[in-house]
């Protein structure tokens, strides 16, 4: 079984005064039986890499260098103290355009910079309702995981959209069926699938935790704005870890 893994997503929100939230988790945690991924701005990522857990950034260019303003790239992220850095969130699709194979790209990217890659997938609503859930998933998979990832550099995030920030979260059933067509798909590609971390995300919290981790395949769980504070991000570990 892989070792389970709680990640946060701060997004764009957290100042220098809010690492404070970090080194108490970090206290609370100093023995965690899970990993920790903590992915803030990168802004405070240099900041973060001495704490007990590890630092992601939340985006990278699928360049190492060039002239790209406002940019930043894996190796960038990997030099300021990284470990690991997301791919795909919807976020990023809807925001910036970002295709299949853009994220692809920046996993790569990732990979050749010695980073673990957080790849996201993930249907919209309209994609749920339609029954084409599946279909969705297969076509981000092939589209997103390069070749060359494996347990070792690279984990699965799934991510309905709408679940995201909304409260609102798929049925325990509805979960367990895209974990386990996701590590179907992994299986069929890798040889190590077994071993690669497959997390849920959208709308985690502490109430809710638990029987999502008790889901075969769930891994673990990236978690936006419950991460934000030792106080919520907290029992989301505690949960993992009894799982």
């Amino acid at each position: 079984m892989p070792r389970k893994l709680a990640a946060g997503n701060w997004k764009m929100n957290g100042l220098r005064a809010d690492l404070t939230q970090l080194e108490t988790l970090a206290a609370r945690h100093s023995d965690a039986s899970v990993d920790i991924l903590i992915c803030p701005p990168a802004t405070l990522i240099s900041q973060c890499k001495d704490l007990l857990f590890d630092i992601g950034g939340q985006d990278c260019h699928t360049l190492m260098a060039g002239a790209h303003t406002g940019d930043i790239s894996a190796k960038m992220l990997a030099d300021a103290g990284a470990s690991h850095v997301i791919t795909g969130h919807s976020e990023r699709r809807m925001d910036h355009g970002e295709t299949d194979a853009i994220v692809a790209a920046k996993s790569q990217a990732a990979h050749a910079a010695g980073l673990v890659a957080v790849i996201c997938i993930g249907e919209t609503r309209d994609q749920r309702e339609a029954g084409t859930t599946l279909d969705v998933i297969d076509s981000q998979l092939a589209g997103s995981v390069p070749d060359g990832a494996g347990a070792y550099n690279t984990v699965i995030a799934y991510e309905p959209v709408w679940a995201i920030g909304t409260g609102k979260v798929p049925t325990l059933d509805q979960i367990r069926q895209v974990h386990g067509h996701i590590r179907a798909r992994m299986r069929a590609r890798f040889d190590d699938a077994a071993e690669m971390r497959i997390l849920y995300g959208g709308s985690v919290k502490a109430s809710n935790a638990a029987d999502i981790f008790a889901v075969p395949d769930v891994d673990g769980a990236l978690v936006g704005g419950a991460s934000l504070t030792a106080d919520d991000f907290s029992p989301i570990i505690t949960a993992l870890e009894a799982s």
